[in-house]
């Protein structure tokens, strides 16, 4: 590999688009996986109950899975161990499709969420590398891109499922198209060598205590999202008497949200700092929680749905970037934060569904309302990691102190 240790402004710029679209393609795979559900739960002949069961093991696989993501990007280099960690990401959306019954499912779910773990672990530690060369934020527009995949893929499974197209082989051509085009967008992305002084992390490495402290953040906001992505077309028609149509709206509309304040997020963070901006924004999903379990009528909890997604679109990025700069091993930490964020999204459905069975929907996301205060108050943990600034117009010199780059 060879090292370089000045970077143009021009290369910087290449490889944050390049490292954007790679984001872009993971969200694909996840978009493309999500609207075929139905079609490989009756393929596999799975019931409801069988199938809430094998969408545990996603998560399951990718908490198991991206502690060892840090090694991987070790031994092989950053750009290489992305480049095979995103084609074996992309490559597992043809499994579940395949699978015969429903212990075929878990485990083609479980390699699914594994490779999605380990891959989502690596474009995000490039992508802070990437920020910090830069020496402005970035994360929440490549989350963003995330998001744009994710509706991209989402767009055209639905197409294929209103065709009555075979999901095996809507998947198959899915996986290989993404996966030229994520091959080919890993050649842009930068390849960062490790500092000189830098050990081996583990072969499997827990999580450090900065990331466990980071996540609770990153906890809070994924929890809240996730609780109202699943939950808040039911709470429109079930508690508020809204038309299933607004129902099936607040939920597209709550993404859209998310989507276009994670592309414009890094304009305010750069402005006012992650702290205060995520203390703000934990304000406004505050008050969008409070509309919600408030609301006389549905237009009142729709704006408080969206209060909400505005609030927490950005925390999650900006997790990532804090705990990439919160000790030695950036992606043992991003690891860490990961595995929380996604413990947090797997729980947050059933436990709304819980609650509301035991007391109501209201009481429910009286809980999310809390949680979304969580961001007010420990907002603080991402002042310990500032990031690299670049004086205005010297990218190279941000490079020069970020270590050498292939």
């Amino acid at each position: 590999m060879t090292a370089e240790t000045v970077l143009s402004s021009e290369r910087l710029r290449r490889a944050r688009f390049a490292v954007a679209a790679v984001f872009c393609v993971h969200g694909a795979v996840t978009g493309s996986f999500a609207t075929r559900i139905p079609w490989i739960q009756e393929h596999a002949g799975v019931s409801a109950g069988q199938l809430g069961l094998a969408l545990a093991f996603p998560a399951l696989g990718a908490s198991l899975a991206m502690p060892l993501a840090g090694r991987i990007s070790h031994r092989f280099g950053a750009r290489t161990a992305l480049r095979g960690l995103l084609a074996l990401w992309t490559l597992s959306l043809i499994l579940p499709s395949l699978a015969p019954n429903v212990w075929g499912l878990c485990a083609a779910l479980f390699v699914y969420g594994a490779t999605a773990g380990m891959s989502d672990v690596a474009m995000n530690a490039l992508g802070v590398e990437t920020e910090n060369r830069l020496g402005r934020s970035i994360m929440s527009s490549l989350h963003g891109m995330w998001s744009v995949g994710a509706l991209i893929g989402s767009a055209a499974g639905t197409v294929a499922a209103h065709l009555g197209g075979d999901a095996r082989i809507h998947h198959l051509v899915a996986a290989l198209v993404l996966t030229v085009l994520g091959l080919a967008l890993c050649q842009g992305v930068l390849d960062p060598a490790p500092a000189e002084e830098e050990e081996a992390p583990p072969r499997f490495a827990l999580p450090p205590k900065s990331a466990l402290v980071i996540g609770a953040i990153g906890f809070c906001a994924v929890f809240a999202e996730g609780a109202s992505l699943d939950w808040s077309a039911v709470y429109l028609r079930d508690e508020l008497g809204g038309s299933a149509g607004l129902a099936a709206a607040s939920t597209t509309a709550f993404a859209l949200t998310m989507a276009v304040a994670r592309l414009i997020g890094d304009r305010v963070v750069d402005r006012f700092g992650p702290v205060r901006t995520v203390r703000v924004g934990g304000l406004a999903a505050t008050l969008g929680g409070v509309l919600v379990v408030l609301a006389p009528h549905a237009a009142v909890a729709m704006a408080g749905f969206g209060l909400v997604g505005l609030g927490v679109a950005v925390v999650v990025p900006l997790a990532f970037a804090a705990a990439a700069r919160s000790g030695p091993n950036p992606s043992q930490a991003i690891a860490g934060v990961a595995t929380i964020t996604y413990t947090s999204g797997l729980i947050a459905p059933s436990a709304i569904g819980g609650i509301a069975n035991a007391t109501s929907l209201v009481f429910s996301f009286g809980l999310v309302t809390l949680l979304a205060f969580g961001l007010v108050v420990g907002a603080g943990v991402l002042r310990s990691a500032p990031r690299p600034t670049a004086p205005a117009g010297s990218a190279p010199q941000a490079a020069k102190s970020a270590g050498p780059v292939g």
